[in-house]
């Protein structure tokens, strides 16, 4: 558990402090707990509240807002509609889960978001009819994930021994991702090997999670192989890195194994599970190649430079059903 409020509030020993826990946490894991992030409680609840209740709805009135199709990342994806271990070439059964793609809420437009290359990263959201207000509370809380998201790079940087803006030029028309996921009751057995989500890594910068109590829930692979419950607290969120963050640190920082596992046998029939994901994704055309911080003549660098599209691409195709 990180407390970033020293952070937030500028002092110098205050932001060394976070950092240096951040680093740890980023060496050990790529998982970790923070409180005094400042997002108030009101608009956890309201978001995830209305998350719910969408997931609520009977299947006719999802269906409208269907993907339209596996390359336009926005809408619903019904139940058993990805394979999350697909994006590592892993074969796998379909991950038991329903869910809602949202992308970047405040796009001016222009021609760096109309071009070819920026494929559908900025397609418009497709909102659904029900349960009103939904639009307005998921737009608000995207935009308070994208300062939290931008914040906690600040902490990424100064952890580097960067100055802390120094991600912000390859973030600034970012093209990250709001997801609402439920992972209803069981009422049938898993097929062998199925699980609610699939053992992956996260594609980008970082993740920002909140999620219920419901049994069935998240863990994360230690460095050594062996699955940790990762379980957060009132008014803290998970953060973990992505594969661009172990890419830019020539593996000095670890993007980790994740999965959310079935509940138990005599649960799993009422264990009705919902989460709220905020994916922080760079600017689909920034260059992600090793930080000068994380790499010498005894550390060479382990990957090839490449463009953030080009990763994400290769990733979201393979889990497509």
């Amino acid at each position: 558990m990180i407390d970033v409020a020293p952070y937030l509030e500028g002092t110098p020993e205050g932001r060394k402090k976070v950092a240096a826990e951040v680093n740890k946490a980023c060496e050990d894991i790529g998982f970790f707990l923070i409180k005094g992030h400042s997002v108030a409680q009101e608009t956890i609840d309201r978001t995830y509240d209305t998350a719910a209740s969408f997931f609520q709805l009977p299947i006719e009135d999802k269906l409208p807002i269907k993907m339209p199709s596996t390359n336009i990342p926005r809408g619903y994806t019904p139940f058993k509609g990805e394979t999350l271990a697909a994006g590592l070439g892993k074969a796998a059964p379909a991950d038991l889960k329903e869910m809602i793609d949202m992308g970047p809420v405040d796009v001016p437009g222009g021609e760096y978001y109309e071009r070819a290359e920026a494929a559908n990263f900025f397609h418009p959201n497709i909102w659904p009819a029900k349960p009103a207000g939904f639009q307005p509370v998921m737009e608000n809380y995207y935009r308070r994930m994208n300062r939290l998201a931008n914040d906690l790079m600040g902490i990424f940087a100064l952890a580097l021994d960067l100055p802390d803006d120094f991600f912000f030029d390859k973030l600034d028309k970012n093209m990250s991702a709001l997801r609402i996921i439920c992972y209803p009751e069981q009422k049938e057995l898993p097929e062998p090997g199925q699980l609610r989500g699939g053992a992956h890594t996260d594609y980008g910068t970082l993740t920002i999670l909140m999620s219920d109590k419901a049994a069935g829930g998240l863990q994360a692979q230690h460095r050594e192989g062996y699955w940790v419950d990762v379980v957060s607290g009132p008014g803290t969120y998970v953060i973990n890195i992505g594969d661009i963050m172990q890419i830019w640190t020539n593996d000095r920082w670890v993007s980790t194994m994740h999965r959310v596992v079935n509940p138990p046998a005599e649960l799993a029939d009422k264990s009705r599970r919902h989460s709220v994901v905020f994916f922080h994704q760079p600017n689909y055309d920034a260059l992600i190649d090793t930080l000068p911080s994380c790499f010498d003549s005894q550390h060479p660098k382990k990957y090839e430079p490449l463009t953030y599209k080009d990763h994400w691409l290769g990733k979201w195709n393979a889990t497509r059903k």
